[in-house]
């Protein structure tokens, strides 16, 4: 196997004290039986302790204490004053999206997953709001947008999907302060773990915590973090009017994987590292995208942002290789949706996540027939690098 351990191998995450942090979020909180792990609460409803008064929790979608428990621990990773956990990432999108009036404008990146996508056009055709696509990773051009059209919200994806386009936040950020716009970014592919877009200058961070921050593809839940109160508030008015927030049962279980994220963080993205760079040397590969190479499109930028450059990367095949056939060989990445957890998988952009699209909007977005989305899980390197191998060589 090729050795790149003297060029590539990342430095472990510096978390410092985050880590700690996240491990111990929420431990020896119970005072009734002190148990070191919070406890599940699912009680739908609660006692009031009289007529007329209100404890501080009265029915489970306005609030409940494991919920409560997962937003702290949230909203502590990336940084935040306020959070609410929803019971999926299209949900966070979704509840961020109803805070705008109609005809406000969002000015949102050209590359983005397919969902999102999907959800920005039918809000727009149903004239909830305007939507005006843009190349983001290009600073001079997003400058120039948002001076002229003073949007009320920018919404980023960066690394993007599937592409793994950065746009620079700070960049972005200055410009959206000036314009009196808010920045969103969707942070799902790196988690917290890579990336803090609120120190960033971004106002909003989106996830869909069914991927890095859960990290075992058991449980659907999202989240939305943000730094104003006022934002806040209506952001968790909008969550309970529209029962859009995550279960008990589901927080409880992304609390769980949670505390793994820095340690499974640092295998995934060194596993993908060394295999981007194996992978942009094979004959068979037309074009490798990953932020860690030194020939992808906003390296540096990433480089200067990211703590590190994440575990999904892209793969453009050559016009001769059979991608249906290169999938159906595989046997440590399981074709399938979904990405962020231990397991390693392979997606096929064009006819799965970004399948709501029509051929001229692949186009648009670069995103092809031969195109190949890796999420490369924590299994031994060797392992992996050897299934791509047989793979491509059958």
């Amino acid at each position: 196997m090729t050795n790149f351990a003297t060029t590539l191998d990342l430095p472990t995450t510096n978390a410092g004290p985050r880590t700690t942090t996240l491990v111990r979020s929420g431990l020896n909180d119970d005072t009734q039986y002190n148990a070191v792990i919070p406890p599940l609460h699912l009680s739908a409803t609660y006692r009031f302790p009289s007529f007329g008064t209100k404890g501080q929790y009265d029915y489970a979608r306005s609030g409940n204490p494991t919920r409560d428990a997962l937003i702290e621990m949230l909203v502590g990773l990336e940084s935040g004053t306020h959070g609410v956990a929803t019971c999926s990432g299209m949900a966070a999108i979704h509840l961020l999206f109803q805070t705008l009036k109609p005809n406000d404008l969002v000015l949102a990146s050209s590359d983005l997953y397919g969902g999102t996508h999907r959800l920005l056009e039918r809000l727009g055709q149903d004239s909830r709001l305007r939507v005006l696509y843009i190349d983001t990773t290009d600073s001079t051009k997003t400058a120039a947008a948002i001076e002229e059209h003073q949007p009320q919200l920018v919404y980023v994806e960066t690394p993007s999907n599937p592409l793994l386009k950065i746009t620079d936040i700070q960049a972005v950020a200055e410009h959206c302060n000036k314009a009196k716009s808010l920045l969103a970014v969707d942070n799902t592919f790196l988690s917290p773990s890579g990336q803090q877009p609120l120190l960033l200058g971004a106002d909003v961070v989106l996830h869909s915590t069914t991927k890095y921050i859960n990290g075992h593809s058991d449980v659907i839940g999202g989240a939305v973090v943000c730094k104003d109160a006022g934002l806040g508030e209506n952001l968790a008015w909008w969550a309970n009017c529209l029962g859009l927030s995550a279960s008990p049962f589901d927080a409880h279980q992304t609390m769980r994987g949670a505390r793994t994220l820095f340690a499974r963080s640092n295998v995934h993205a060194h596993n993908a590292m060394h295999l981007a760079h194996w992978l942009d040397d094979q004959s068979a590969c037309s074009r490798v995208y990953y932020p860690g190479l030194p020939n992808h499109a906003g390296h540096d930028i990433a480089q200067a942002q990211q703590l590190h450059f994440g575990g999904i990367l892209s793969v453009e095949f050559a016009p001769d290789v059979d991608i249906a056939g290169l999938t159906s060989r595989l046997r440590c990445f399981t074709l399938a949706e979904s990405l962020g957890g231990v397991e390693s998988l392979v997606a096929h952009p064009a006819s799965m996540t970004h399948a709501a699209m029509d051929f001229e909007q692949h186009k648009q977005a670069g995103i092809s027939d031969r195109l190949l989305r890796f999420s490369v899980g924590i299994e031994a390197l060797d392992c992996l690098q050897a299934d791509l191998q047989q793979a491509l060589n059958d």
